[in-house]
């Protein structure tokens, strides 16, 4: 028997009658031109037939994921149970303190926590990813010299900054100065001295940079830049790599983002959503975004009486499920969060100097969790490039690393294996790009055209980014 929906003109709603089915209350544009295919199959086959698409997408739980800068690290499963559990699923943004003690204990807790690791005075939780926690911050020393009565309109931004670094602070309207690398791939501190001006807000920086390597001179550019009275922002996305080490007040940072996603085990990119807190120095904590979690001895509470706060950048409280996971995490962790770090670190040297007698390695030093190989020799010798290396390794069930960044390294391949990875896995990625490197010498065609075995083959990227299909499509 089969239904159909009449609009009911009395009421303006939609009454069921038997016949065919009724669509004049339908507006014509949703209304199918002709059938959509569906087939007529079981659950059964409905299950596998999405199982098996599943199976297609590459994770981190399927094989190795090298993407240097944005450390995809192992996000452990009872951080998804902790975060589901009803107390935490069910509660309402919007309860009041008083019925959410636990909620805002944990997120109290995992501020002290922050603060401790990265040695910062205040943190706020609110905004909801690594470049948003950059706008955060920059909106922060906005404000700062704009409360002080100074004018300061330029950023300094050095060349092998993440392209994030230059749109926040050019979002907050500030004039971006780039400051050149030198011959050990760190900060030309000659430069930066030509650049620095009383006009100067800040300098972006992240340690270790880019190319995996330590800011030797970081002191000293601290120095120079609090003595014309600007601030030092903290990229915090190579983080990974100094956990109990060192932090960035020892540094002589003044504020701080952290990437949750990179460092503390929580789903990164489609598996979010995101979380990038962000902390500053005593001298500008007034100026976070509200409400930051604070306790008076008795219970815990959301203060939003913050002298300059610059207001709110998140609803409630930020993406909560991401805290719990976070704050899970670093309990699991404790002492052992150095301990990751020396791990990753020991991963990234290990691959370097297994990989550097077959790729070029422009900087030949001490890396932290992530170091750059470079293709250009391989492209002049044998025309196979960067790409085409990734390309091919897609079919040695290995996602490919971050290529052509930064772009001070010409056909660079930015590596970080993690502290997750055992030395067998390290071993196989080892035994795979040597194979792709041979190949490439001696039958180059092939690789030009990887990757072979994946569902979809070499598309057109360019094509992709610059004319992208997003039109709805009526069938």
């Amino acid at each position: 028997m089969k239904t159909i929906f009449e609009k009911n003109n009395s009421t303006g709603g939609i009454s069921l009658t038997d016949g065919e089915i009724k669509t004049d209350f339908i507006d014509e544009v949703f209304l199918r031109k002709k059938s959509c295919g569906l087939p007529d199959i079981s659950e059964l086959e409905v299950m596998r037939h999405y199982k098996e698409l599943s199976d297609r997408n590459f994770c981190i739980e399927k094989g190795f994921y090298p993407l240097g800068s944005c450390t995809m690290k192992y996000n452990p499963k009872v951080g998804e149970f902790l975060a589901s559990l009803e107390g935490f699923a069910n509660l309402h943004p919007l309860q009041p303190d008083d019925d959410a003690q636990g909620a805002l204990e944990l997120m109290y807790r995992l501020t002290e926590a922050l603060k401790k690791i990265t040695g910062m005075d205040a943190v706020s939780l609110q905004p909801a990813a690594g470049a948003h926690g950059e706008l955060t911050g920059m909106m922060i020393i906005k404000k700062y010299f704009e409360t002080k009565g100074e004018t300061r309109t330029k950023v300094i931004v050095p060349d092998s900054a993440h392209g994030t670094n230059p749109a926040s602070a050019a979002l907050c309207g500030f004039e971006i100065i780039s400051v050149k690398s030198n011959s050990k791939g760190q900060v030309d501190i000659d430069d930066l001295k030509k650049l620095i001006a009383p006009d100067v807000a800040a300098i972006m920086m992240t340690n270790p940079n880019t190319l995996g390597i330590f800011e030797e001179k970081v002191l000293e550019i601290s120095d120079l830049m609090h003595k014309n009275g600007s601030l030092l922002y903290y990229d915090g996305a190579n983080f990974n790599a100094i956990m109990g080490y060192t932090n960035p007040k020892l540094m002589g940072f003044d504020v701080v983002h952290l990437n949750l996603h990179k460092t503390f085990a929580t789903p990164h990119g489609g598996g979010g959503p995101g979380a990038g807190p962000v902390g500053v120095v005593e001298e500008l904590k007034e100026f976070l975004p509200v409400p930051v979690i604070d306790f008076d001895g008795q219970k815990y509470f959301k203060k939003f009486d913050l002298k300059h706060s610059i207001g709110q950048v998140r609803d409630f409280s930020g993406s909560f499920g991401v805290l719990v996971k976070a704050y899970a995490y670093i309990l699991m962790m404790g002492r052992n969060l150095k301990e990751a770090s020396e791990n990753a670190v020991l991963n990234a040297n290990y691959l370097k100097e297994k990989l550097k007698k077959d790729f070029k390695l422009p900087y030949d030093v001490l890396c932290k969790h992530e170091f750059v190989l470079s293709a250009e020799d391989l492209k002049h010798n044998t025309g196979v490039s960067a790409l085409n290396i990734a390309k091919a390794l897609m079919d040695e069930n290995t996602h490919p690393p971050t290529v052509y960044f930064p772009l001070i390294v010409h056909e660079a391949m930015m590596i970080e294996p993690t502290e997750s990875e055992t030395k067998e896995r390290l071993d196989e990625f080892v035994d795979v790009m040597i194979k792709i490197c041979n190949e490439a010498k001696s039958d180059s065609g092939n690789l030009a055209g990887a990757p072979h075995k994946t569902p979809v083959k070499r598309v057109d990227e360019t094509l992709a980014a610059r004319h992208p299909d997003l039109c709805f499509k009526n069938n």
